[in-house]
């Protein structure tokens, strides 16, 4: 039987009041994480939602980022290893750029999805920062997402939805040329963590944030996965709060 939490939800005025809140929480728990351990181990969404969370954690006091590990959870397969859309490359810009002394691991689709599982290993991450897809979706697991996975990472064909999203967003001028695959970690491996830290601004992702709080917990919400995990919080602005 299947044991519901709820995740710790709390609301911001602006989209700039939820990064600098997610990063104070992120940045508490990294700095508990290195105490205790040594190091930390980090799972990181990369897409605008994750934006403002990301430049405040990476200004955030007392962080020894030579003791820190990033992961990230998903990757187009098709693009120019070059291509300002891949996710890698995103979060170099927005991210690892200023936190250069941290080890990062990129997901490198032509390495294919094992060699990632290989480098991610089995342990715990300490912390998985996330973000939730218009259709709800954690990674580019969408619905109908496996929550048994037995698979730490695999390739998928993305819905309309994901790559509508993606045009709409602005990372793509067309529907056409959005990939129609990606590699994606999977729900099992995203929640094999400590904590979890969701950002999810805007309009666009209000009716996301309701069903994973309210629809029951299976496949066709993604994001309920998340109620399965005792340690979630899920930060939200004005106009992504149910």
């Amino acid at each position: 039987m299947t044991v519901e939490n709820a995740p710790r939800i709390s609301t911001h005025p602006t989209r700039a009041d939820l990064g600098r809140a997610a990063a104070t929480a992120a940045a508490e728990l990294l700095r508990k994480a290195i105490a205790a351990g040594g190091q930390a181990r980090v799972m990181l969404a990369a897409a605008p939602s994750q934006a403002a969370t990301l430049t405040a954690l990476a200004g955030a006091p007392g962080i020894d980022w030579n003791l820190i590990e990033l992961f990230h959870m998903d990757e187009y397969v098709g693009l120019a290893a070059d291509a300002p859309q891949a996710f890698r490359n995103w979060l170099h810009r927005s991210f690892l750029n200023k936190v250069p002394q941290a080890t990062f691991h990129p997901l490198v689709p032509e390495a294919g999805a094992e060699h990632y599982a290989d480098l991610m290993g089995t342990e715990p991450f300490d912390l998985v920062l996330f973000g939730l897809g218009v259709n709800g979706h954690l990674a580019f697991n969408d619905p109908p997402a496996d929550f048994a996975d037995p698979q730490a990472t695999k390739l998928v064909a993305l819905d309309g939805t994901s790559r509508r999203q993606q045009v709409d967003e602005g990372n793509f001028p067309t529907l056409d040329d959005v990939p129609t695959r990606a590699i994606t970690v999977t729900i099992p491996r995203l929640l094999n963590a400590h904590a979890l830290i969701g950002s999810v601004p805007g309009a666009a992702k209000l009716h996301a944030v309701r069903d994973t709080l309210n629809q029951p917990i299976g496949p066709d919400h993604p994001g309920t996965a998340l109620r399965t995990h005792p340690n979630v919080q899920l930060f939200l602005d004005s106009e992504s709060t149910p």
